[in-house]
């Protein structure tokens, strides 16, 4: 059977463990979508303003 000490350690590496897979899981759920999704808008706003930015540069 294990010892107290060895028990302590266990519960801190299921604890470890634990909170790393549910990091995990948030991460590919919110953060990486939002950071995709920003970097999309980011894009289009740079798309949209090289646009207008040539056709003033047309009008003038």
């Amino acid at each position: 059977m294990f010892e107290f000490d060895q028990y302590l350690g266990f519960l801190a590496f299921l604890t470890i463990l634990t909170i790393g897979f549910w990091l995990m899981i948030f991460m590919i759920m919110f953060v990486i979508p939002y950071w995709i999704g920003g970097s999309f808008i980011e894009r289009m706003k740079e798309k949209r303003a090289a646009k207008k930015a040539k056709r003033e540069a047309l009008e003038h």
